[in-house]
């Protein structure tokens, strides 16, 4: 009997089974800048011209003709476009989403970092008009530069944290720009009560100084620079909720006007128009209870929305939420072919 050699042996097993199949190509990300102009002027100064960080399926660069739906992600409090996309595994996560039947979508993350931390995705005169800037400039400017659907059936806005929180604050807003939002972990549902952290902040008398503020005095100052302007009180140009330790109440009520839950009252009407609105966090997230008053409330007004807890705090399964159930949310609701209906 005739015997193989080692080398034989491999060669034989090769042919058998043939080359090895071809990695799926993936998609890319590149990164722009996108210039707000409704953030100009604004008091704190932060950088009208904004980094964009945009995931581009993997057909898009061989489909010239082929036009995609768009997923605008924003970032939680203290984070950054980068820091947001390299957290969450992007490109990775949603090729991995891809490969298993979600539909290709461009994925647009703008990067909302400011003097304080975070833009809470609001409007005002000492922040910017970051309201303006998610729906119009940077609609606008993907819609301009990628190959768009770019319609309103064919975009989706949603966020973590502070994220999750500008993703209902501007989808209330506008809902002509948008037609499903996905909230994750909201942040800043409900009116604020006095804190340990406030007297912190009040002693603060520097820029520099508000930076090493520890993370819940610090968040401070940026709420209050979105939510209670003040452009008559440098170095800052906002009011704080204390004053020599006092409360102030129109302060108070001022950030109780930011709150979502009590925004959602007078927009109604522009909720109903969505075609899917979900909500979802941890059962062990220190936001829980503020985001069960709001499925409360939506469910109230007969607000059609889904709303799911799951096994988790704040962050620790973000990455895998992100993939498996935020993304087919939107390859269920979105349009994803122009001119077509919704799958």
């Amino acid at each position: 009997m005739m015997r193989l050699g080692p080398f034989l042996i491999v060669s034989l097993l090769l042919l058998a089974v043939g080359p090895a199949p071809a990695a799926a190509e993936g998609g890319r990300v590149e990164t722009i800048t996108v210039h707000g102009e409704s953030l100009e002027g604004n008091l704190e100064g932060n950088d009208p011209d904004r980094e964009v960080i945009v995931y581009l399926p993997p057909g898009y660069d061989d489909q010239p003709d082929r036009r995609y739906p768009v997923v605008v992600n924003l970032h939680g409090y203290t984070s950054t476009a980068g820091a947001n996309v390299e957290y969450l595994e992007v490109p990775e996560s949603i090729d991995r989403a891809i490969e298993r039947g979600v539909g290709e979508v461009i994925v647009v993350f703008p990067d909302a970092m400011t003097r304080h931390g975070g833009s809470m995705y609001s409007s005002s005169e000492t922040v910017g008009d970051w309201e303006a800037f998610i729906a119009e400039d940077l609609v606008a400017a993907v819609d301009e530069r990628y190959r768009t659907i770019g319609t309103r059936e064919a975009r989706g806005l949603s966020g973590h944290s502070m994220g999750g929180y500008g993703t209902m604050r501007i989808g209330m807003k506008y809902p002509d720009v948008f037609s499903s939002l996905y909230a994750m972990s909201a942040c800043c549902l409900e009116a604020r009560s006095p804190a340990a952290s406030d007297a912190d902040a009040e002693a603060v008398g520097s820029v520099e100084e508000a930076r090493d503020l520890d993370f819940f005095a610090r968040a401070l100052f940026a709420s209050a620079a979105a939510w209670a302007p003040n452009p008559d009180k440098p170095p800052f140009f906002l009011d704080l909720p204390t004053e020599g330790g006092e409360p102030q109440r129109e302060v108070y009520a001022a950030f109780a006007a930011g709150a979502v839950n009590a925004l959602v009252h007078q927009y109604v009407p522009e909720l109903r128009t969505y075609e899917a609105i979900g909500l979802e966090i941890g059962d062990k997230d220190f936001l829980l209870e503020g985001n069960e008053a709001l499925t409360a409330l939506l469910t109230s007004y007969d607000v059609e929305h889904t709303y799911e807890t799951y096994d988790g705090d704040h962050v620790n399964r973000l990455p895998e939420r992100f993939e498996k159930h935020l993304l087919p949310f939107f390859g269920r609701h979105l349009l994803v072919t122009e001119g077509a209906s919704r799958r």
